[in-house]
C-alpha cells in the first residue's frame, strides 16, 4: 500500500507540474528558476531522452506501457522485497506512468527542466523519477540483493 501511494503522489506531483508549465510558461519560453543553475523551459518532446526517436512516439507508448505494466507486476509480485528494491521499482513505475499519460493523450512529453551549466535535455518530473529509481535498482541489485533478499522472510514483504 505505502508503494502504491508513493508511485500516485509522483505521478500527481508530474502531472501538477506539467500543467502548471503549460499553463504558465509558452512553449518554447522559459522563466529563471535556480540562477545560473536550473530554468524552467517549455518543451514539447515527442521523443525519449535527448529527443532519440521522436519520429515514434507511438512506439514508445507502446514501450511505456509495456514497462509499466511489467513494473506493476514486480511490485505487486515482490521481485524486490526489501523497501530499498521496492522503493526503486516504485520510482520507475511512477516515471513511467507518468510520461505513458502525456504520450497517451497528447502525443508528447512535456519536458521543463533546464539544466544551464552543461549541455543536457531538457527534462521533467517522470524522467527524474526514472533515473533515480534505476540507479537505485541497479545498486541493490548488484550489491545487495544477495544481501538482503536472503535474510527477508516471506511474511516480512508484505505491505
Amino acid at each position: 500500500m505505502l508503494y502504491a501511494v508513493l508511485v500516485v503522489a509522483l505521478v500527481a506531483l508530474d502531472q501538477l507540474v506539467k500543467y502548471l508549465v503549460v499553463q504558465n510558461i509558452p512553449l518554447g519560453e522559459y522563466v529563471p528558476f535556480l540562477p545560473h543553475i536550473l530554468d524552467l523551459t517549455y518543451v514539447q518532446n515527442t521523443g525519449a531522452a535527448f529527443s532519440l526517436f521522436s519520429e515514434h512516439t507511438w512506439l514508445l507508448t507502446l514501450i511505456s506501457l509495456v514497462m509499466s505494466v511489467l513494473l506493476l507486476m514486480a511490485l505487486v509480485r515482490g521481485f524486490f522485497r526489501h523497501p530499498f528494491g521496492r522503493i526503486s521499482l516504485a520510482l520507475l513505475l511512477a516515471g513511467a506512468v507518468g510520461n505513458l499519460i502525456d504520450r497517451a493523450f497528447q502525443g508528447y512529453v512535456v519536458d521543463m527542466f533546464h539544466v544551464l551549466f552543461m549541455e543536457f535535455a531538457v527534462f521533467n518530473v517522470a524522467d527524474i523519477c526514472v533515473v533515480v529509481g534505476g540507479i537505485a535498482a541497479a545498486v541493490y541489485y548488484v550489491w545487495g540483493y544477495e544481501r538482503l533478499e536472503k535474510g527477508l522472510h516471506p511474511q516480512e514483504h508484505r505491505s
